[in-house]
């Protein structure tokens, strides 16, 4: 088969997705539209003349499209998104608008789309849009989990917290010990495992680009790497908060995130000094503004994802990896924004999608499918005991407990049997034939 015979079929595979991918944002716009607000799409737009919401991530973007780029166009274009928020800052300045940055790096990223069209050509060109892509679906994907979050609010009013509380008595209510934990550390362990949580997305694209630092030597995107598991856990797991909806034990057991008036809508004040009664669980109403975001935690899968990852790295980034899956741990428990379940529930999730980004590049075979199978099953299985054996598990924590953890570790464990066997063996040295002895 030709190399041009070989890529149009692969053409077509990515044309479809392109169009699918410009179909999910049309109809998230139209969601959001009906809801009286902007959807990704015109949020996006906005940023290339009105502040950004999201700098940072606009310039982490930026930073993962110039891994196909040389130093020298590298610092170029460091430099012209400095110099074009330096100019939009000054405008602002002089006419009392709204400060912030970021403007810049998506100009810079819009400007090599039009460079990649325009002066490219063949396998140059490809590359060059395959960054811009990589760096706009990272900052299209935060936009996406916004408006979904916002759907979840607004289109799930009861949420099943009584539900997956009543099923964290089996782990014995990890969220609840959590939080005192936290709030004994005082302001300086809050402060840390904040800035770890908020910025999970700033460690990704460290990781990502390591992974990606020989692309621009060898004119070629790995074939697995961190920011395609990223993205379709971002993907997908806002389609289970539309099955599952949970706010979280800080919304329905206490007053909200940074006393925001939850206690409207809690059940009680009890998180984090009193652990919630044993009581038969029943649908709760919440709020139309708090994100039904909690089952599964995709805090814990994308620090799973970044652990994973992590683990083919120098020893200081699997050192780091190791800390951000803890802290991340610590932060969405501590916080009261998960329960022990959800935690559970994301590592298995990562693991799966993991599993199945993995097992299609390699092409799907046995292993690889009875790998993906087996995760999915003890995902669905999660979800359908916190729902419907919430009163069974807390009646015999010593039994569901335990079995919980072994469920979530043996997803692991069949991962890491599954993937190990993947790896390619080294071939046996070849002995050097006998010589005949002289006479």
């Amino acid at each position: 088969m030709t190399f041009a015979a070989w890529r149009r079929p692969r053409a077509i595979l990515w044309g479809a997705v392109a169009v699918a991918a410009l179909g999910f944002f049309v109809a998230l716009e139209i969601a959001a539209r009906h809801y009286g607000l902007p959807g990704p799409i015109t949020n996006q737009a906005q940023e290339v003349i009105f502040a950004p919401k999201s700098g940072p991530l606009l310039y982490d973007g930026m930073a993962l499209m110039m891994v196909v780029l040389t130093w020298r166009q590298r610092l170029i274009a460091a430099g012209a998104a400095i110099g074009i928020d330096a100019a939009f800052a000054l405008v602002r300045w002089a006419v009392d608008a709204r400060m912030n940055f970021g403007n810049g790096a998506l100009w810079v990223m819009l400007g090599c789309a039009v460079i990649a069209v325009t002066r490219r050509t063949g396998r140059e060109r490809v590359l060059l849009l395959k960054g811009v892509g990589l760096g706009l679906l990272l900052v299209a994907g935060r936009k996406t989990g916004d408006t979904w979050l916002l759907i979840t609010s607004k289109t799930r009013p009861a949420v099943l917290d009584q539900y997956v509380a009543t099923a964290d008595h089996a782990l014995d209510n990890p969220s609840w010990l959590a939080g005192r934990i936290v709030q004994a550390t005082g302001s300086i362990g809050a402060h840390v495992l904040d800035y770890v949580y908020v910025q999970l997305a700033v460690a990704a694209v460290v990781f990502a680009m390591y992974q990606l630092r020989n692309v621009a030597a060898e004119r070629r995107f790995p074939v697995h790497h961190l920011v395609r598991t990223f993205l379709v856990i971002g993907l997908l797991g806002p389609a289970i908060y539309m099955i599952f909806p949970v706010v979280g034990p800080v919304f329905a057991y206490g007053t909200g995130a940074f006393g925001t008036g939850g206690e409207h809508w809690a059940v009680a004040n009890l998180w984090p000094h009193t652990p919630p009664p044993l009581t038969a669980p029943h649908h709760m109403t919440y709020d139309e503004i708090t994100p039904r975001n909690c089952m599964p935690s995709l805090h814990t899968a994308w620090a799973t994802a970044i652990f994973i990852h992590s683990r083919q790295g120098p020893r200081i980034l699997r050192y780091a990896g190791a800390f951000w899956l803890t802290a991340t741990l610590g932060a969405t428990l501590g916080f009261g924004y998960h329960y022990g379940a959800d935690i559970i529930a994301g590592v298995v999730f990562a693991f799966t999608i993991e599993a199945a980004l993995r097992s299609l590049d390699r092409g799907w075979e046995r292993s690889g499918i009875r790998l993906v199978a087996y995760g999915a099953t003890v995902f669905a299985a999660l979800l359908v005991s916190y729902r419907y054996l919430p009163m069974k598990m807390a009646e015999y924590p010593w039994l569901s407990g335990p079995l919980l953890i072994l469920a979530m570790a043996s997803v692991v464990h069949q991962y890491m049997r599954t993937t190990k066997s993947w790896e390619p063996k080294p071939a046996p040295a070849q002995q050097p034939e006998p010589q005949p002895a002289l006479v």
